[in-house]
């Protein structure tokens, strides 16, 4: 059996494992995401601590904002089967998906739009230098 204590890390270490700054963990911690032990002024992760980091940083990187993902992990410490977090997370997944399409259609009419301007722009220089050319 494993010591619990082996899973205890410090900021740094775990900031590091995670690819982000002690500061982000910080701002983490004062927005209430995460409540890392405390031994003096260090802070000392456990391994449920880590794993919420891990959370919040795949929240964020699938666009959730931090009062969503504070909304996720707070449902998930008041419900044991997690049913009422599950719902959440596909109702906000859904709108999610939503505008993300919103945003690729959006682009996709950019792009069509960019691409029309950058041929009419190239013609008219082709037309233009064609034009000199016969006049030269």
């Amino acid at each position: 059996m494993s010591d619990p204590h082996d899973d205890l890390r410090g900021i740094q270490d775990v900031a590091t494992s995670l690819g982000i700054t002690p500061r982000a963990m910080r701002l983490y911690e004062d927005r209430g995401l995460i409540e890392p032990c405390r031994v003096g002024n260090a802070r000392i992760y456990t391994r449920r601590e880590t794993a919420r980091m891990k959370l919040i940083l795949r929240g964020k990187r699938l666009g959730f904002t931090l009062r969503d993902i504070k909304e996720f992990l707070d449902l998930y410490d008041a419900d044991p089967q997690h049913i009422e977090q599950m719902a959440t997370l596909a109702e906000r997944c859904r709108a999610r998906i939503d505008a993300l399409l919103a945003q690729r259609d959006a682009l996709t009419m950019t792009l069509l739009e960019l691409e029309t301007i950058e041929k009419q722009a190239l013609a008219a220089i082709a037309e233009r230098q064609s034009g000199q050319s016969a006049v030269g």
